[in-house]
């Protein structure tokens, strides 16, 4: 009686709300053990748990008292009221109102079950037309993105013909009525069309089905070569709502309950590129930005979630936009990671070029989501000015402001102080040492005016490494940037001319290239290059075999991003210098009279020459996660 008082739709709406755990923990302490949580018996007197929820199941498992169930079980059982009292309680919980289930609330929810019929029998029949002759083109495209015949039946793909009523016809063949197919969103109707006729023709069909696996919607990828739109989803309908769908959200929480672990790409093929290279916890939005709804589905499957883009510019906007979305909703055990892809590739196209293993390093290089705001906001602007810094330190600490989780929120703060701190080479607090201490300990040796080292990232990158003479990272980095871009070296040819550099040959060719920057446009930089006898000089900075990873030095890169960074290398090369032969200046002094004074005067430089490693290291996280030069068209 129960089950005929709440539409199917609505239980399901309770469920995807509230996680089974929620529920449980009101009456039971629970603690995470793996990919479950487990608790005492609420039913039975016991000092080892036999009580565990799972979270992906929607299950509670009470082993003591031998019961188990879904949320309603839980609540019936261990407050002892009947469904309709549960499902009352529990959609208070989830902040859902009561239905009402009228006589045409009664009509409204077999129109939706008539909806749901009319959709599996399209997905049946797409799936059909694929293997008919005119689905050959269809069969085509899809050999091509790598998705054979096993993979056409697991997703059943389908084809949608070229015929205006093909489907039409033959759903009235099966007594489904034209307003049932309108309520599916299967055609296409309104004031100015007599007949309405099929939304989908001429497409390569993905079905998308709700958590139970039943079809609710499709996804149509065109075959026309200047086919619009792309993909074409369905319309919002009773049982479709874009913002609150994943597409293979039902095969992926199996998946994800294994690997403890989901995925979220941006399309159709790529879900099904990574299925099949072994990535069967993978999810994708349907061709929007991510929603909170979608984000509540993924913590649903795990708590951290992998958000994959391209790593282009296109890319890092939509990782941003995600951002926004998921800060109010984060906190403990909820909370996202970013995983960037090589080149502007997808993952379909990563995983066909260069294998699993590529897309293996891509995920297993995602980034938590506190690195990724950071990057964000390095990127927002320049900080070569003390206007702009103090903008960009304001900025930060307010965007904090959107962690709804107060203990979270408190911890982000304490991690961007620190972060700030390492940026600017600010001299800390007792408070903030105890908060943040900066990679390098107490500081560098007392040695002469030598450039300050890499850090040791980059001191392992063979950018920097080999060659008969050592050459300091920042004037290779410097180098690389305005050969590759030589407007900035017209641009910021007095800061550059000012940079104290230590090897004579790259001196040399620095000169050289600022030389040529203020010529003609006949200019030949490599001309100019080799008349100086710096040929060498110049094919081992291009030859590094690390260049590929720092984005910025490259010629197809963006020139305003290469440009931030150049700057940011300039004034950590000014500031190094100026350091440095502070601290020659105060050994002196030491050695002539140990007082505390001295001796403090030179630990404050050696501290803040130590705060130098993390500038370069954001510089260096800059060029990674801003990513690479975008594909070209």
């Amino acid at each position: 009686m129960g089950f005929m008082r709440y539409p199917p739709s609505f239980l399901e709406e309770i469920k995807t709300r509230l996680t089974m755990s929620q529920v449980a923990a009101k009456r039971v302490r629970l603690r995470k053990q793996g990919r479950e949580w487990s608790g005492l018996s609420p039913f039975t007197s016991e000092k080892t748990p036999s009580f565990f929820v799972n979270d992906q199941k929607q299950r509670w498992f009470d082993f003591s008292a031998g019961k188990n169930g879904n949320i309603f079980d839980f609540v019936m059982e261990t407050e002892g009221v009947s469904f309709p009292e549960a499902v009352e309680k529990l959609a208070g919980e989830a902040g859902l109102a009561l239905p009402k289930m009228s006589a045409e609330e009664e009509r409204r929810e077999a129109r939706r079950a008539s909806a749901q019929e009319a959709l599996e029998l399209a997905a049946a029949w797409y799936e059909r037309q694929l293997q008919q002759s005119d689905g050959a083109r269809a069969r085509g495209y899809l050999a091509d993105r790598g998705l054979g015949a096993a993979l056409q039946r697991e997703f059943h793909i389908g084809y949608a013909p070229r015929e205006r009523f093909g489907l039409r016809d033959f759903l009235a063949g099966k007594d489904v009525d034209v307003p049932t197919m309108i309520e599916a969103g299967l055609l296409v109707h309104g004031e100015d069309i007599a007949v309405p006729y099929d939304r989908f023709r001429d497409r390569v069909m993905f079905p998308i089905a709700d958590r139970a696996g039943r079809a609710i919607a499709f996804g149509g990828r065109t075959l026309q070569p200047d086919g619009k739109p792309k993909y074409l989803n369905s319309p919002e309908t009773p049982l479709f709502h874009k913002g609150a769908c994943l597409y293979n959200h039902h095969r992926a929480r199996a998946a994800a309950h294994v690997s403890n672990r989901v995925i979220a790409v941006e399309g159709y093929v790529d879900v099904i590129a990574m299925h099949s290279a072994g990535f069967a916890d993978t999810v994708a939005p349907l061709g929007t930005a991510l929603t909170p709804e979608q984000i509540q589905l993924l913590w649903g499957m795990g708590e951290e979630p992998i958000l994959c883009f391209d790593g282009d510019r296109a890319g890092r906007k939509a990782a941003f936009r995600a951002i926004e979305t998921a800060l109010p909703l984060i906190g403990p055990g909820r909370s996202l990671r970013f995983a960037f892809l090589p080149d502007g590739q997808d993952p379909d196209d990563l995983v066909r070029a260069a294998g699993v293993g590529a897309v293996e390093a891509v995920i297993a290089d995602a980034k938590p989501l506190v690195d990724v705001l950071w990057m964000r906001e390095l990127e927002a602007q320049p900080l070569d000015t003390p206007e702009r810094r103090a903008a960009f330190e304001a900025r930060a600490f307010q965007i904090l402001q959107g962690i709804s989780d107060e203990n979270l929120r408190r911890h982000y703060r304490e991690e961007f102080s620190g972060r700030v701190a390492t940026l600017f080479g600010r001299a800390r607090s007792r408070t903030e040492r105890r908060l943040w201490t900066p990679r390098g300990g107490q500081g560098r040796g007392t040695g002469g005016d030598a450039p300050l080292m890499a850090s040791p990232a980059l001191q392992r990158s063979s950018l920097f490494s080999g060659g008969a003479k050592a050459l300091s990272p920042r004037e290779v980095l410097i180098l690389l940037i305005v050969i590759n871009h030589p407007t900035l070296a017209a641009d910021e040819a007095e800061a550059i001319a000012a940079v104290e550099i230590d090897n004579p040959d790259l001196a040399r060719l620095r000169d050289v290239v600022l030389a040529e920057a203020h010529a003609d446009e006949d200019a030949d930089l490599r001309g100019a290059v080799e008349r100086a006898g710096l040929s060498s000089t110049l094919a081992r900075l291009e030859g590094m075999t690390a260049v590929s990873s720092l984005w910025c030095v490259r010629g197809n890169s963006d020139v305003s991003d290469a440009q931030h960074v150049l700057k940011q290398a300039l004034a950590l090369h000014r500031r190094a210098r100026a350091l440095n032969r502070e601290l020659v200046a105060a050994v002196a002094a030491l050695a002539a009279d140990a007082n505390d004074r001295n001796l403090a005067r030179l630990q404050d430089i050696q501290g803040q020459l130590s705060t130098l490693d993390g500038a370069e290291a954001a510089i260096e996280g800059f060029g990674v996660m801003s990513g690479r030069p975008v594909r070209d068209i």
